[in-house]
């Protein structure tokens, strides 16, 4: 079987890949997961010529296929005007890949991957659409519509899920609707990635928090409580990895609170480079307020055997509520310095907190996604390899 994927991810050519295409996050591992599934998968995406980047992860498989669209650089309202005038420039491309392919997926949140979803219903194609974002939250008149848009045609071939997780299903008025994790970490990984934190706990202990630097993420509240936190351990110190449109405004904050020596900001990192700073922290701070499907770097905190303070958000009560971290109430500088005082200062509750942590990231990886999801579509498809 042939499927397609159209994807609205921002790729890049990049001389260091093998298929010549990098992108970033854990696009790249899902997609090669994917691909094993199948004979034959052809990624239709946007593919900008300004490469390489910071963090980059290539884009390949032995059976995927790359179909590079010319990236629609605008925002906002110029968007939207440009939109229709590009849709026409490319369409001839996509419609191409879109007849060639004998199935449908569409990860959305995305322009692109509305384009797809509506043609494979259109043209009566088998369909898997993945909503990478908060099932739960519907802002705009686009997430709206996906979320109707899976309501009323979930069922039969057209295999929907949902990011996240919860004790009840995803939709009541569709129950084909299922949930679905996201990971990005293999087995070997999850083997590999925990240090042994059988010793005593550090007394300058080392926080780490790995987001898009915006300040809903909470990056700013965990750099607020560092100055109470040191009331108590005078040499913690924090790693702040990734990039965003706040992280210049961090970096000011930071300075402004004398903590020059003892935030360090790391830019995008790559895949490889996360893990390795994950192994060397004793605490995962995640205080967001966003919109949260199923963040993955929780999964690959806990996969270090750190434990997690973070929020009721979405779906980390379920990840969280297992005994790995802590569950703020309220996402402040006063209730973060608590709970990591408190966390180390306990080393029987900071072992049996390790400890939980990797038996639930154990329970998330790549291996597992790729067969839930090569398990319903087997059972709504058929066979998805010519051998079987």
């Amino acid at each position: 079987m042939r499927l397609v994927v159209f994807s609205h991810k921002p790729c890049w050519k990049s001389p260091d890949s093998p298929s010549g295409v990098a992108t970033d996050g854990g696009f790249s591992f899902q997609m090669r997961a994917i691909s094993e599934l199948f004979d034959e998968t052809t990624l239709v995406l946007p593919v900008d010529d300004r490469g390489p980047r910071p963090g980059e992860v290539p884009l390949h498989a032995s059976r995927l296929r790359i179909v590079a669209l010319r990236p629609l650089q605008s925002s906002g309202l110029l968007r939207r005007v440009a939109f229709p005038l590009w849709l026409i420039a490319q369409l001839p491309r996509l419609l191409r890949e879109f007849i060639r392919a004998d199935a449908v997926h569409t990860p959305i949140p995305g322009d692109v991957g509305t384009i797809g979803m509506v043609l494979a219903v259109l043209f009566r194609k088998p369909l898997f659409v993945r909503h990478c974002g908060n099932w739960f939250v519907q802002k705009t008149t686009p997430e709206r519509f996906w979320k109707w848009f899976m309501e009323t045609f979930a069922g039969g071939r057209n295999i929907m899920l949902a990011t996240g997780g919860a004790a009840e299903p995803p939709s009541k008025r569709n129950p084909s609707i299922r949930w679905i994790f996201s990971t990005s970490l293999t087995l070997e990984e999850l083997e590999a990635s925990p240090r042994d934190r059988s010793g005593p706990l550090p007394k300058e202990p080392r926080l780490i928090i790995v987001c898009r630097q915006e300040r809903a993420k909470g990056t700013g509240v965990v750099i607020q409580s560092l100055t109470r936190i040191r009331e108590k351990f005078p040499g913690v110190c924090l790693d702040v990895l990734g990039d965003g449109g706040a992280l210049e405004e961090f970096k000011r904050e930071a300075s402004a609170l004398g903590l020059n020596g003892s935030v360090r900001f790391h830019g995008k990192v790559n895949h490889d480079g996360v893990l390795r700073l994950l192994r060397e922290a004793d605490a995962f701070c995640y205080p967001t307020r966003a919109s949260e499907g199923f963040p993955k770097v929780v999964l690959e905190a806990q996969a270090c055997g750190l434990p997690v303070i973070t929020t009721r958000v979405s779906v980390l009560p379920e990840l969280i509520g297992r005994g790995g971290g802590i569950l703020l109430d309220e996402a402040t500088p006063e209730t973060v310095a608590q709970a990591v005082c408190d966390l180390l200062s306990n080393q029987v509750r900071y072992r049996e907190m390790s400890a939980c942590a990797l038996t639930t990231a154990r329970q998330f990886s790549l291996e597992h996604w790729r067969e839930m999801i090569g398990g319903w579509l087997r059972l709504s498809w058929g066979p998805l390899r010519s051998n079987g």
